[in-house]
C-alpha cells in the first residue's frame, strides 16, 4: 500500500514579538547601579558583582527561578515508618539558587569582610541583582543575614553558631548543627492573637538552667521552616524574651518544633511559611531576660532594609521587562518606545525605580558608617520610612509594567506576574504600612534629634532649584503638626520619603533626573504612572535604565 505523506503548512510568521530578556549582565551593564557603586567608594567589589550579574543574566539561572516557584515546597511530616520528621522537600533549582547566594556570600558579605569599605553597599547591589531572578529564596538569605547582631548578644551562642553561619557553604541537609558545614536562620515571632503586638505573644518559656529554656506555644507564621534554628519571643517569669532555638537540641535528638502546615499564600511561593508549635522545644536565650524587644529590633530592623532592597530589584526586574519590550515590539508602524505616551509612562517609572534605588544605597551607607551617631539616627529614620514607600511604590510599578506589556505581560510565561504577586509581601512583611508610620512617629516622638540629622541631609540639596527648595521650607513648617496627629502619619511618611529621595537625586550630581523627579513628585498633581509634565527628558531617562 502506498503511504500518503501530507504536508503541513504553516498558517502565519511569528513577527513583532520582543525577544527574551537574558544574557545581558546585570551589573556591568546597569547604568545607575554601576554609577552607585563607583560614587561611593566600592570599585573594589566590580569583579565580584560583575561575575554576579553575568551568571543571573543566564538563560539557565532565569529558568532556575522560575523552576523554583512553579514547583513550591512540599511538607513531609512523618517518613513512611511513620516517625515524626517534619521535613521541607524543594525542588533542585531552589537549592542551586541557595547554593549560588550563600557562596557568593549574599547572606553574610558585611560581617565576612567588615574591613572593607562599603561592605553593606556591596551586599547590598549583590542582592538587589539575585531578587530580580528569584525573590522567595530572599527570605532565610535576609534573616541569616539580619540575625548577626542578635547573636552576638550571647557569647557562648555566638560560638556555637556563628561559625556556620558565616560560612560559604551551602548545606541543605536535616541535622544538627554540630554535623553541618554551614546554616541558615529562620524568624517565627507572630501569633494569632497578636500578630505585630508581639507583646501579647502568650508562648511560654520555663527555664531548665544554664541560660536554657523549653519553650510552650504556636507560632502563626514561621519564616523559612527549613532553616536550622529560628530566632523567637517567649514569656518567661520576667517577661517577653528572645531565644535561638535549634531544629535539633544538642544531644542529637529532633527538638520539640512541629509544623502544622505550609501556607498556602498570594506570592511568595518558593518560600515555604509555615505554622508551627513549640512543644517543650530547647531554646537558648539570647540576650537579657526580659529584653526580648531590644534584642529583637536590630534584626527587625535589617529585615526592614532587605525590604527595600527586594521591592527596589522587583521594579528593576519589572522596568527592564518594560524597556526591552518596547524597544522591540512595534505599534501601528512605530516602535512603541517612539511613542510619546509610552515614553512618559515608562520614563515615570524609571524616576521611581532610581529614587528607590538611591534611596536604598544612603541606608546601605549609613550602616557601612555606624560608627558615626548621625548615621545610626539617619537609619533610625530611613528604614520604616523606606520599607513604608519603596515597597508600595514597587506594587504599583509591577502592575503598571504588566500593562505596558498587555496580554504578554499578564500570561503566567512572563516573569510580571509573579513579580506583581511578590510585591506585597515586603509591605506586609515586619510590619504593614500602618505599622511603619506609627514606627516613624515613635522615633521623631521619642529622639528629636533623628529629625535635625534627616533635615542636615536634605540641607545638601538645597539651591539646586526653587521647586526642591520650597518644599524643604515648607516641609519644615508641616513636620511639628503631623508630629501631633497620628490619623496623618501616613502623610508624614510620603512627605519624608519623597523629601529624601529628591534629596539623594539631587546630591548624585545628575540635573536632569533631579530636576524630574522634583517637577513629578514635589509639584506635579498626577496620580499615576505616565503623568510627567511638558519640558521631562523622557527618552534620556529611559536611555539611563535601559540594560543593552
Amino acid at each position: 500500500m502506498e503511504t500518503k505523506i501530507h504536508s503541513y503548512l504553516e498558517t502565519h510568521e511569528v513577527t513583532n514579538q520582543a525577544s527574551p530578556f537574558e544574557h545581558k549582565n546585570l551589573y556591568s551593564q546597569d547604568i545607575p547601579l554601576k554609577e552607585i557603586i563607583e560614587r561611593m567608594g566600592a570599585k573594589w567589589a566590580e569583579k565580584h558583582l560583575t561575575k554576579i550579574g553575568n551568571v543571573l543574566s543566564q538563560t539557565e539561572w532565569i529558568k532556575k527561578g522560575f523552576q523554583a516557584n512553579e514547583n513550591p515546597p512540599k511538607f513531609h511530616s512523618h517518613n513512611r515508618f511513620g516517625k515524626r520528621m517534619d521535613e521541607i522537600e524543594f525542588h533542585p533549582a531552589y537549592h542551586d539558587l541557595m547554593d549560588f547566594a550563600i557562596q557568593n556570600e549574599l547572606h553574610v558579605f558585611p560581617w565576612n569582610h567588615n574591613e572593607e569599605k562599603n561592605a553593606h553597599l556591596v551586599r547590598m547591589a549583590s542582592f538587589y541583582m539575585y531578587s530580580q531572578i528569584e525573590a522567595g529564596s530572599g527570605c532565610p538569605l535576609s534573616m541569616t543575614f539580619a540575625c548577626v547582631p542578635a547573636i552576638q548578644k550571647t557569647a557562648h551562642v555566638a560560638k556555637e553558631w556563628l561559625p556556620k553561619i558565616l560560612s560559604k557553604q551551602y548545606d541543605q541537609s536535616n541535622q544538627a548543627i554540630a554535623n553541618k558545614a554551614g546554616a541558615t536562620i529562620g524568624m517565627a515571632m507572630t501569633e494569632k492573637q497578636g500578630g505585630t503586638d508581639v507583646r501579647a505573644n502568650t508562648t511560654r518559656a520555663k527555664s531548665i538552667g544554664n541560660g536554657n529554656f523549653e519553650l510552650t506555644g504556636h507560632k502563626w507564621f514561621c519564616s523559612a521552616p527549613m532553616c536550622d534554628a529560628f530566632l523567637t519571643l517567649a514569656q518567661t517569669e520576667i517577661g517577653l524574651s528572645c531565644f535561638l532555638v535549634p531544629r535539633w537540641k544538642p544531644d542529637g535528638n529532633k527538638n520539640g518544633i512541629q509544623i502544622q502546615r505550609i501556607k498556602n499564600k498570594l506570592g511568595n511561593k518558593s518560600n515555604a511559611s509555615a505554622e508551627i508549635e513549640y512543644r517543650g522545644a530547647f531554646a537558648q536565650l539570647l540576650g537579657e531576660e526580659g529584653k526580648g524587644i531590644s534584642t529583637i529590633i536590630e534584626m527587625v530592623g535589617l529585615t526592614r532594609y532587605d525590604c527595600m532592597i527586594g521591592s527596589t530589584a522587583l521594579m528593576r526586574r519589572a522596568v527592564s521587562e518594560v524597556i526591552h519590550h518596547i524597544s522591540e515590539r512595534k505599534v501601528m508602524a512605530k516602535f512603541l518606545i517612539d511613542q510619546p505616551l509610552m515614553q512618559n509612562v515608562v520614563a515615570d517609572m524609571c524616576l521611581e525605580l532610581e529614587a528607590a534605588l538611591l534611596m536604598t544605597a544612603r541606608a546601605a551607607h549609613c550602616l557601612d558608617n555606624q560608627e558615626e551617631e548621625s548615621e545610626q539616627l539617619l537609619m533610625r529614620l530611613l528604614m520604616p520610612v523606606g520599607k513604608y514607600w519603596i515597597c508600595k511604590r514597587a506594587i504599583q510599578v509591577s502592575a503598571e509594567a504588566m500593562e505596558c506589556l498587555g496580554g504578554n505581560g499578564y500570561v503566567e510565561e512572563s516573569i510580571l506576574p509573579r513579580i506583581y504577586r511578590e510585591t506585597p509581601v515586603n509591605s506586609i512583611w515586619e510590619g504593614s504600612g500602618n505599622v511603619q508610620c506609627l514606627d516613624i512617629l515613635r522615633a521623631l516622638t521619642k529622639s528629636p534629634h533623628i529629625l535635625a540629622v534627616y533635615f542636615d541631609e536634605l540641607d545638601k540639596a538645597k539651591g539646586s532649584g526653587s521647586t526642591f527648595d520650597n518644599y524643604l521650607r515648607k516641609l519644615k513648617m508641616d513636620i511639628p503638626k503631623l508630629l501631633q496627629q497620628p490619623y496623618l502619619a501616613r502623610q508624614l511618611a510620603e512627605k519624608l520619603a519623597i523629601g529624601f529621595q529628591a534629596a539623594q537625586l539631587i546630591l548624585s550630581g545628575n540635573q536632569l533626573l533631579a530636576d524630574a523627579f522634583c517637577e513629578a513628585r514635589l509639584k506635579n498633581t498626577g496620580l499615576q504612572f505616565g503623568t510627567l509634565p511638558d519640558g521631562i527628558f523622557v527618552t534620556e531617562i529611559i536611555e539611563r535604565c535601559r540594560i543593552k
